[in-house]
């Protein structure tokens, strides 16, 4: 009988993996399962009577090479990860980068910043002034370093979202002369880049590309390869293979053909799309730029192309955006990545299914190995493989995806060709399973008998069959709280950080706020807006300068005061209560101007400001200090510019959130001594890791890279949400109801709406709600009943205290559409002047 590794094959087959996979050898060893015979070109695919799927895998029957697995770090996806302290930083890069231990990447693509607001934020330029270079700007480089450090074979690539304001045009001359100076610091810094991307969904200018490769080969970087053309234009991906057809110069110019998520963006991937014209041009095909979607979520996706890039159209690598969400989760698409990484003030870090995804092809193989054409198909059940081969023509590894099987299959091989006739190990990942357990699993080894053994195949999973050892599964975990909030108080005085780099914390969302000595006379260092021409922009996103930080989670009753100083003439801005950004920053925001004009007024998601006071104060000046400051307890706001009252309003737009900087476009403004400090005590919520949800519907099925299932109301994470079926069978109201663990003395419940950008339309709001109590989960007795504003301010409701363990929130009026929910969050205390 075949051996297995650490545990019987009895007790194998009890497992959470055994329970639905066994595996044999032909001559001697059980049987699996059979099922309906394969259809799958090639004629090594013969089917038995039994069933039985045979495969020949032969070292002869060569493809192409495969170009490796890899991620993108752009956008300030990566920004927060910088600020997390030891040892969880270095454990998030092993999972990341660390060979035979997580992820294992094998290629890093980032972003040649450029001041602009690239995805959830913009990333340094090191060239913001023509002629004035510094190579040490951006976190990019220090991503690289750290990466180069686990596994120096990774190879890098490049490319810009856009350009600082001097290059004008972003397919000019001038671009190349920036592309130019940046590939200099990377030498510099000592990294030699491996490829470089044109312009990221910007679509192509055949002749900046021709230009781009003269310009390359003439300053010594003629082994640098130009990926093109990073443009996401579903249906008709690869459009840039149907000109270079025509034009030859085009043609030579790149190298490697990458378009961006050719599956179909934040899809369950279940087909890439392959043009004829990229195929007749005979360059490597790569998906150059692939959503992995939620870290929770984007594990099937990610198993169908591991497989499917190349059985549908020879695509040979795949770059998945982003590594990991170290980005703020006021971000709607935040926590898309492969480990959640958006607390770095309590060290908590998740690490994702998807990890080990990509560990049943980067542990087992490389960049340079070639597939086995002759042994990578589908099978009449619904499952994918590929086989690739070392450059030696000896090892193999067969991945195998699962994911849409609905019944065993068993596979019978036959090796031949040259390739090794030894040990294969044998790796198994359940998707289906939420037990860590069950993830990257060293099932055993098997002893082909004559070359020929067989595997019998599960639904929901992803396997590796591989000669090769050495694999290993990461152990390391964050055992901070996830509920630990930022604490507060906070002050910030900039003085205990580096020159040059961003604050502990602060995200830029548009322009460069960074260190650097204070001005007014003042000694020492601020926080200093660095921008002063309008860059090249990405997706047109217009905005000002604009920094944030804190807690997403953060109620809203505090106060937030900083020093500000204005350098030419303009504004600045004190943020407060930011719930969401997207090329945005929604929330309250107090402007004050050189000319002593000032405003406040709030910011929807839409960035659409409206004004709720504003006057005229004594001039602002300029190179002068002045204090601002925004108080908040409950609905009542307070604005003041050096003590003096400048507005005392009511207003409910946002309750909970951030806090930000804001600098006129394109102007100087430095910021000092920002302080948080709560204005009130904040209710004491029952802790969600201590309740249970159910919901009267739910949609729980992968949704543009999200689920909606009811446990993301209870999860503290607000990009997630709750959203029942919409559909006429689904019974209305819609409703949540929450298990508390325990009965408990309950006098209050808020409710976070959806922070996207859709609620801006009127879509998903709950306009009127009742609330049920129940001691018993049986009888419900009503607490409170009402209307709430169709806004995405999180919304309060207090009755008198009462013992219960189940709360029911029932939507019983919507402002369009089905109801949407983020958080919800059950108080033992009374909400201080709730509105």
């Amino acid at each position: 009988m075949t051996q297995v590794s650490k545990m019987k094959l009895s007790d194998f087959a009890k497992s959470s993996v055994g329970a639905v996979l066994f595996f044999s050898v032909v001559h001697g060893f059980a049987a699996g399962h059979a099922n309906a015979p394969a259809q799958v070109k090639g004629s090594v695919f013969s089917p038995a009577k039994s069933g039985k799927i045979f495969v020949t895998i032969d070292g002869r029957s060569d493809g192409l090479t495969f170009d490796g697995v890899g991620a993108v770090s752009a956008g300030a996806s990566t920004r927060l990860l910088i600020d997390y302290p030891e040892p969880q930083r270095s454990q998030i890069l092993d999972y990341l980068f660390k060979p035979n231990y997580g992820a294992a990447l094998q290629v890093l693509k980032v972003e040649i910043g450029a001041d602009t607001d690239s995805t959830a934020g913009s990333e340094p330029s090191h060239e913001a002034v023509r002629g004035v270079i510094d190579r040490h700007l951006g976190y990019e480089w220090w991503l690289m370093k750290e990466a180069k450090a686990r596994n120096p074979g990774i190879r890098l690539e490049a490319m810009a979202w856009g350009a600082p304001g001097w290059v004008g045009n972003f397919w000019s001359d001038n671009n190349i002369t920036y592309t130019l100076s940046w590939l200099d610091c990377a030498k510099q810094n000592g990294f030699q880049i491996d490829y470089l991307g044109g312009g990221n969904e910007r679509g192509y200018n055949a002749n900046y590309y021709i230009k781009l490769r003269q310009a390359l080969n003439e300053h010594g970087w003629s082994q640098i390869k130009i990926v093109g053309s990073e443009d996401h234009t579903p249906p008709n991906y690869w459009s840039i293979a149907t000109e270079m057809k025509t034009n030859a110069a085009f043609a030579a110019a790149v190298d490697v053909l990458g378009e961006h998520d050719i599956c179909v963006w934040r899809t369950p991937q279940y087909h890439c799309h392959v043009s004829p014209d990229a195929l007749s041009l005979r360059k490597p095909l790569w998906d150059s730029e692939n959503s992995t979607q939620d870290y929770l979520v984007g594990a099937d996706p990610l198993a169908r192309v591991m497989t499917r890039h190349y059985l549908d159209g020879g695509v040979t690598a795949n770059l998945n955006w982003a590594p990991l969400s170290a980005m703020y989760a006021s971000f709607p698409c935040a926590g898309t990545g492969m480990i959640l990484a958006d607390r770095p003030w309590s060290g908590y870090y998740d690490v994702g299914k998807i990890i080990w995804v990509d560990a049943h092809m980067t542990q087992f193989t490389q960049p340079g190995w070639r597939y086995l054409d002759d042994a990578c198909g589908y099978t009449t059940g619904g499952a994918s493989f590929v086989t690739l081969r070392d450059p030696n023509g000896k090892s193999y590894t067969m991945v195998i995806e699962t994911v849409d099987l609905t019944a065993p299959e068993t596979l019978e091989f036959n090796v031949t060709g040259g390739l090794n006739n030894g040990a294969v190990q044998f790796w198994s990942t359940d998707l289906r399973s939420k037990n860590d357990a069950a993830n990257f699993v060293h099932v055993g080894r098997i002893k082909p008998k004559n070359g020929r053994y067989r595997v019998t195949i599960a639904p929901g999973h992803i396997y590796t069959l591989s000669t090769t050892s050495g694999q290993h599964k990461g152990g390391a975990q964050s055992l901070a709280d996830a509920d630990a909030l930022m604490p507060l108080p906070y002050e910030e005085d900039f003085e205990n950080a580096r020159p040059g780099w961003p604050a502990k914390y602060f995200s830029d969302v548009h322009g460069r706020f960074e260190i650097a000595p204070c001005g007014g006379g003042r000694p020492g260092h601020c926080y200093r807006q660095m921008i002063t021409q309008e860059p090249v922009l990405w997706h047109g996103t217009r905005m000002p300068p604009t920094t944030i930080m804190g807690d997403p989670r953060w109620w809203g009753d505090y106060e937030v005061s900083a020093d500000a100083l204005l350098e030419g003439p303009g504004y600045v801005e004190l943020l407060g209560r930011i719930e969401s950004q997207q090329h945005s920053a929604a929330g309250y925001h107090l402007q004050i101007c050189d000319t002593g004009s000032w405003k406040l007024f709030t910011e929807n998601v839409a960035a659409k400001d409206t004004i709720l006071a504003s006057g005229t104060n004594a001039p602002f000046g300029l190179n002068q200090w002045h204090r601002l400051a925004l108080h908040f307890i409950g609905d009542n706001l307070i604005a003041s510019d050096d003590g003096k009252m400048l507005a005392t309003i009511r207003d409910d737009s946002h309750t909970t959130g951030q806090i930000g900087l804001r600098v006129s476009a394109w102007q100087h403004g430095e910021f000092d001594n920002v302080r948080i400090v709560k204005t009130a005590a904040w209710p004491v919520f029952v802790p969600h890791s201590a309740m249970t949800v159910a919901a009267s519907s739910e949609h729980d099925a992968n949704d543009r890279g999200q689920i909606f299932s009811a446990q993301n109301a209870i999860d503290g994470r607000p990009e997630t949400s709750w959203r029942p079926e919409s559909n006429s069978s689904v019974p209305s109201p819609q409703s949540l109801t929450l298990d508390l663990g325990r009965e408990r003395t309950v006098q209050g419940l808020a409710c976070k709406p959806a922070i996207t950008g859709k609620n801006d339309g009127g879509e998903n709001f709950i306009t009127r709600y009742t609330i049920y109590l129940s001691r018993d989960g049986k009888n419900y007795q009503e607490a409170a009943t009402g209307e709430w504003k169709p806004t995405i301010a999180t919304k309060t409701t207090s009755w008198p205290a009462q013992k219960a363990r189940y709360v029911r929130l029932e939507a019983t009026q919507t402002s369009r559409g089905v109801p949407m929910i983020a958080e919800i969050n059950i108080s033992t205390t009374p909400f201080p002047l709730a509105p």
